[in-house]
């Protein structure tokens, strides 16, 4: 395989898993400058989508993501199963978005 599979399913269709090479993950922590925060506030009192905010965490579970495939690269992995997205504060205005699943090696089922 070429490319990593990348499922929240515990399972790749036509695959069985041969071998479970652990958890990895792919994490990034994000913040907005002063000005997007300021525009969110005022959004904030208004009411509606903040989309600075929307970007924000958009970009940061891409990124979050396409670096789970690299460390499942790394490791010689054909897909990771299970992923998961989860998210925290890390401090006042800024967000860690953590993906994380099970990387495997898959064989054809017979």
């Amino acid at each position: 395989m070429e490319e990593i599979i990348v499922t929240t399913t515990d399972y790749v269709p036509g695959y069985e898993v041969e071998k479970v090479l652990g958890v990895i993950f792919g994490n990034t922590v994000r913040a907005k400058h002063i000005g997007k925060d300021i525009s969110a506030l005022f959004k904030n009192i208004v009411g509606g989508e903040i989309q600075e905010y929307t970007e924000m965490l958009s970009e940061a579970r891409t990124e979050a993501l396409n670096r789970l495939i690299k460390e499942a690269k790394k490791i010689g992995a054909d897909a990771v199963i299970n992923v998961r997205f989860t998210t925290s504060q890390t401090m006042a205005g800024a967000a860690e978005l953590l993906a994380y699943g099970t990387a495997v090696k898959l064989r054809k089922k017979q």
